[in-house]
């Protein structure tokens, strides 16, 4: 018998590189709501400290009409992640405790020229390589049922996701912002796929073991909470063995200040964890600060998007897509699937079929995903793929259309 194991990991929104990734997206949706077609590149980093915090933003924005406040925005979106303590990490609301800096220019004139006002042929915003990814493991299940992503990856994001909602419906009162997950994934043959591990890290009340009177204690009563009321809440229990591994921070104690007090934070610097979770490759460009001219995000939600269709029309159970562009120009250089031998023809074939059926110029990305307009924030934490797409236009790039799959089938 031979077995696998695989292993991806998440982040929740309060942890400080997705602190920094909502703060960029909540700047690029106020900019996407004054205009359009603004040209926005903004990096967040955080960093909390005894005395005073920080936030710093930087980077390039271009719009027609008036640029947004960007310290009021960054300091609303870390004060909606729950980052209105100094003692837990952050106060952001209070500028007596957290200073913001802002270095934002405009968008440099060679870049502009090459993606401005051409429609259908507007160029790429920079050079680079781009992967999408799909695939059927989740399709066996009904609670992930239409998302055709790698199995550890959705695990890991609903454990987040979970963290989040736990603590923000006062389910466990004692429970900050900032924390992790990683599910680590058993493949036997033969045999359904089954969690193997769990490892949560989940920043908590340093009151806690005032009241539980050890740290032996405290930890026990930590690991018990998190094991009833997120994992096996979040994981569909056919997927969890009856003596499957939990680690709950390993180290012993999360305990306040966590977040950016114990460590800073940067926009982009969570890139696997915001795509497959290792399981398929990435070309290297962060999405989170940026607007869709930038073929980081725009071309990397497409390549997604046609994967799913491909995986979900029947042609092959796991489908990687790569595109590169050049900046300025319209039409990507390159375009290659592969589906590891899981197609019903060959991976030639599969690219060519699928050069057929989609448009990866970015102009036309943006348009037939609607990416121009503010729906970017809510892809900061929890992942940007294997998500419900929303009915108010969020992650449109998940949604299935029945005449691509059509066509596809033809």
């Amino acid at each position: 018998m031979t077995v696998e194991l695989f292993t991806s990991e998440s982040v929740t929104s309060g942890h400080p590189d997705k602190l920094c990734d909502a703060i960029s997206d909540t700047i690029v949706d106020a900019c996407l709501a004054v205009d359009p077609h603004a040209r926005v590149a903004v990096e967040t980093l955080v960093k909390g400290a005894p005395e005073r915090s920080i936030i710093v933003l930087a980077g390039e924005v271009s719009l027609s009409g008036e640029a947004p406040d960007y310290e009021a925005l960054a300091r609303s979106a870390a004060k909606a992640i729950g980052y209105t303590d100094h003692a837990i990490g952050m106060d952001a609301t209070n500028p007596d405790l957290t200073d913001v800096h802002v270095h934002i220019t405009t968008q440099a004139a060679n870049i502009a020229q090459g993606v401005n006002d051409l429609g259908a042929d507007q160029g790429a915003g920079d050079q680079g390589l781009m992967f999408g990814y799909a695939c059927d493991e989740t399709e066996a299940y009904s609670e992930l049922r239409g998302r055709y992503f790698p199995l550890a990856a959705a695990l890991s994001q609903r454990l987040t996701r979970r963290l989040t909602a736990v603590r923000e419906d006062n389910i466990l009162p004692w429970a900050r912002p900032d924390g992790k997950s990683q599910v680590t994934v058993r493949y036997e043959d033969g045999s359904a796929p089954v969690v193997d591990t769990v490892v949560i890290a989940i920043q908590h009340d340093d009151a806690l073991i005032e009241v539980h009177g050890s740290e032996e204690a405290e930890r026990a009563f930590v690991e018990r909470e998190v094991r009833e009321k997120v994992v096996e809440q979040a994981i569909p229990a056919a997927l969890l063995p009856e003596h499957y591994r939990l680690v709950v921070n390993g180290t012993g104690r999360f305990a306040d200040p966590g977040g950016p007090h114990a460590d800073a934070g940067l926009t982009g610097r969570k890139i696997i964890v915001d795509t497959y979770g290792g399981m398929g490759r990435h070309g290297g460009g962060a999405f989170s600060g940026k607007d869709p001219s930038k073929v980081d995000r725009s071309a990397a939600y497409a390549a997604r998007w046609a994967a799913k269709h491909v995986v979900a029309a029947g042609l092959a159970k796991k489908c990687e897509i790569q595109l590169a562009y050049v900046i300025g120009v319209a039409e990507p250089v390159s375009l290659r699937a592969e589906s590891f031998g899981t197609a019903s023809m060959d991976d030639r074939a599969l690219s060519d079929l699928i050069r057929e059926v989609f448009d990866f110029r970015p102009a036309l990305i943006a348009s037939r995903l609607d990416l121009l307009k503010p729906i970017y924030a809510p892809t900061a934490a929890g992942g940007h793929f294997g998500r419900d797409a929303g009915a108010d236009g969020t992650f449109p790039w998940e949604a299935l259309d029945q005449g691509i799959l059509d066509a596809l089938r033809s």
